[in-house]
């Protein structure tokens, strides 16, 4: 019987704090040949994103844990290479949810079809996928943009702040945003367009940097660090303002409790609203997204970014980079 060999990265120890390599282990496993409805999918591209660094401790959440011992799971895009289901082809690109591994039997379920005919595969796993509804969802559905309005962005060079930036300037809003290198502020400005960048890094204090670039004050926050990020955010918040919360990535391996913010009462008076939310909340109306998303691809209004880290066995360096900023746009692992 035909069998294939698939390498796979597996959870080896749960981290405390920032995560190490030998939290992780590759291993190998042979597959069958699919028997009567099923498909084998081998992975072209896989993600890797800051919200799996919560899956790796035993806690209870919005999404289970990872095992120890066990594959890894995340969002990835395949091909079709086997198939006795009558409902794929050999060919056929799929979504799935079976990242860190290179190739693996499915019976189908948990795979959606994608056409990469005009929209690249691994954008799937960012612009076109979970990262770029999270902007689109977090900034249009809870930011409620109005033209004129001023939109500062953190983590604004990243897979979901970058996405942010552009939809915001499509909205006609002047677009601040904060990034951790000199070079991530050039793209910023010089590629997406957006109205002011700074390196926060480099700044002696955030706050005082958002109010020089923002003396008219802040209407929307789209928070992805958490931590003085939002202490500085909440310090110039207009009233009425909103604040998406996509994610605090600045506290994901903390092993002590942020100092900050310590100015939560602003949001009191300036009768601010602040609002968690998950894309999945908004999965009934994903073709929404993909209308929208789709137009401004093909205009060019949106311009796609990915970092891509090559073969399965560093997917781990990849997904460590996260929290070190060594990516521009989506990290994505060709495999």
């Amino acid at each position: 019987m035909t069998t294939t060999l698939s390498r796979e990265i597996r959870l080896k120890s749960r981290p405390i704090g920032m995560p190490t390599a030998v939290n992780f282990e590759l291993a190998q496993v042979e597959l069958l040949a699919p028997s009567e409805g099923q498909l084998l999918v081998k992975n072209s591209y896989m993600s890797v994103d800051p919200y799996m660094r919560g899956r790796m401790n035993d806690t209870k959440s919005y999404i289970p844990p990872f095992q120890l011992g066990e594959a890894l799971t995340g969002g990835a895009i395949g091909q079709v290479v086997q198939s006795e289901h009558p409902e794929y082809k050999v060919g056929e690109h799929v979504l799935n949810f079976m990242g860190w591994r290179e190739a693996f039997l499915s019976d189908g379920r948990g795979l959606n079809k994608v056409d990469v005919t005009h929209i690249p595969a691994a954008a799937y796993l960012g612009t076109a996928g979970m990262p770029g509804q999270s902007a689109y969802w977090g900034l249009l559905d809870i930011g409620k943009p109005q033209e004129g309005e001023t939109v500062f962005v953190s983590a604004a060079a990243g897979a979901v702040g970058s996405v942010v930036c552009q939809i915001a300037k499509l909205k006609g809003c002047k677009v601040i945003g904060s990034a951790g290198s000199d070079e991530k502020v050039a793209w910023l400005r010089d590629v997406l367009g957006v109205d002011a960048a700074f390196n926060y890094k480099s700044v002696d204090k955030i706050s005082r940097t958002v109010k020089e670039l923002a003396p008219q004050g802040i209407d929307i926050y789209f928070e992805n660090v958490g931590g003085e990020h939002l202490e500085a955010a909440l310090a110039n918040m207009n009233l009425n303002g909103r604040i998406p919360i996509c994610g605090m990535i600045s506290q994901y391996n903390a092993t002590i409790p942020a100092s900050a913010p310590r100015n939560l009462s602003s949001i009191i008076g300036n009768r601010l609203l602040l609002k968690g939310f998950l894309v999945g909340d908004y999965a009934a109306r994903a073709t929404e997204f993909y209308a929208d998303m789709s137009q401004w691809l093909a205009e060019g209004q949106i311009t796609l970014k990915e970092t891509v880290v090559e073969g399965i066995e560093n997917a781990p360096s990849a997904f460590l980079g996260l929290f070190t900023g060594s990516n521009m746009g989506k990290m994505v692992v060709k495999l």
